[in-house]
């Protein structure tokens, strides 16, 4: 284990080097790590990091996220499958959407063994996994409903600006059952 958290640790220490280096404007981790923040330990395989970058495209443009590969290849990390691997770490590196954007900017600033970075909240995980609405993270959603405090006025303000309302309420539905 302690070999994992050293290369999380320096996964987390290249992101923030990327950021310095002006190459995104800022992130946040979300996915199954960023549950993890929030809920008690299970097991998954990557990083999702959500990214906003310096320079906004204009409607309708390509995201251009080259630099920022080439910066990781120039370091010597390649890729295996869909990930680039980053300190033995295999890495999503996700461009923002509105919503997802709206999870960074209220993000929560952290630690990991003395590495500042930044995790969604609970409500945006929920938001985002709902949308994305797969078993898995069907799963993660009930987790952290059971399993962590949830400002149940910012999840509902979420999921109402974004049009998720009905999704949540079908959701609790299927899990939970009739209030």
């Amino acid at each position: 284990m302690k070999g994992k958290k050293a290369q999380l640790k320096n996964t987390l220490q290249v992101i923030n080097e990327l950021k310095e280096k002006g190459l995104l404007k800022d992130y946040a981790i979300g996915g199954a790590i960023g549950t993890l923040r929030w809920v008690e330990p299970f097991f998954t395989r990557d990083l999702d990091i959500f990214i906003v970058l310096k320079e906004k495209s204009g409607e309708g443009e390509v995201i251009v996220l080259s630099p920022i590969y080439e910066e990781l290849k120039k370091r010597g990390y390649i890729w295996e499958g869909h990930w680039i691997m980053i300190e033995g770490i295999p890495v999503d590196i996700f461009p923002a959407d509105e919503l997802e954007e709206k999870a960074i900017e209220n993000g929560k600033e952290t630690e990991y063994e003395g590495v500042k970075t930044k995790v969604m909240t609970p409500e945006y995980l929920i938001a985002l996994f709902l949308r994305a609405n797969r078993h898995k993270d069907k799963r993660k959603i009930q987790m952290l409903l059971e399993q962590s405090e949830i400002d149940e006025e910012k999840l509902k303000e979420i999921l109402r600006e974004f049009g998720l309302t009905g999704k949540f309420d079908r959701f609790k539905e299927e899990y939970y059952g009739s209030e």
